[in-house]
């Protein structure tokens, strides 16, 4: 399937929710609790508190935030969630997965919205258009986008005979990571999986990847992968090994080349969700959102580091490309 075409058919699944229109409540104070795997300081952040407060929710006013960055050590996630519980917050932003998990684990009552490699599959709502109980939010396509970025890595380097995947051990499942290896394997590439659980595992991952005899690298979707994805292009880097990634920001950053929705989309999406549940609507209620614009950047810099060329056809294709 042709990217754009992929881009248009998705387009076409979502109707974005509309947003509650009653208004505040005077006097009242309403309390968000966050639940993220990187700072507060992070641009996801700052957009979510914009978009909330274009909507007349204002931190110091009448919002107060409760932030919890779980990135460093995800094992507290749970009780992370267990302390904005205790905080009576009225309502849980999740980024990831194992975030969402365990806000579902902490509580039954207050309403979570979250932003999950893909929602129903991770057993996180029942459905997309009637998620059920006290959880809504953004699914975004990891499954779907994680076997694309690998075959635009494919087309990125002719003559690619070995590849490697770096998953997260709580995000991708093993029926994915086996139609991966297939797909690989169809295009002529030996695919290597590795699979992490946290952070500190990284490093050695990638390194035992490089010394397999794998010459590029496939970063999966994962929030605790982002979280540290400065590490990965700091290694990929060092190996000289060209790798994709989830978020197109992570291309402008420095790496290979990145292929999927821009970060940036996710808050403004997460916000409005979280704005009808301060405003009394159902979790359950609420459909599942997805995002409709999906980018390809490469960055020619990085692939220059890399004694990499890029087939001008796949350039051609690219949203960005940076010189």
């Amino acid at each position: 399937m042709r990217r754009r075409d992929f881009i248009t058919l998705l387009a076409g699944a979502v109707v974005a929710w509309p947003l509650a229109t009653r208004a505040q409540e005077p006097g009242r104070t309403y309390r968000i609790g966050m639940l993220m795997p990187f700072p507060r300081e992070a641009p996801y952040t700052l957009r979510f508190l914009d978009e909330l407060r274009r909507h007349g929710f204002i931190e110091g006013q009448n919002l107060t935030i409760e932030y919890r960055d779980f990135g460093p050590r995800g094992d507290l996630v749970f009780e992370y969630a267990k302390d904005l519980v205790n905080r009576q917050v009225d309502v849980i932003n999740c980024g990831g997965g194992v975030a969402v998990r365990a806000a579902q684990k902490a509580t039954k009552t207050i309403p979570i919205v979250g932003a999950a490699d893909d929602m129903v599959a991770e057993g996180l709502v029942a459905s997309m258009a009637r998620p059920g109980q006290n959880t809504t939010g953004i699914s975004i396509f990891a499954t779907e986008l994680n076997g694309k970025r690998q075959d635009i890595l494919i087309e990125a380097l002719p003559g690619l005979r070995s590849m490697a995947t770096l998953a997260d051990s709580d995000t991708t499942t093993d029926v994915a990571l086996r139609a991966l290896q297939e797909t690989a394997r169809a295009h002529g590439v030996e695919l290597s999986i590795h699979r992490v659980a946290k952070g500190e595992e990284i490093a050695a991952a990638v390194d035992v990847a490089h010394a397999s005899g794998a010459t590029a690298l496939n970063v999966l979707a994962s929030a605790m992968l982002y979280s540290n994805h400065q590490i990965i292009m700091e290694k990929a880097a060092a190996l000289r090994m060209p790798a994709i990634y989830q978020w197109p920001e992570m291309a402008e950053e420095g790496g290979f080349a990145a292929y999927g929705p821009r970060l940036a989309q996710l808050p403004d999406m997460t916000a409005r969700e979280a704005v009808n549940l301060l405003h009394g609507a159902k979790p359950a209620d609420l459909p599942i959102e997805q995002p409709t614009k999906f980018e390809l950047v490469i960055n020619l810099k990085t692939a220059k580091a890399l004694g990499v060329t890029v087939p001008p056809t796949l350039l051609a294709r690219a949203d960005e490309v940076i010189e």
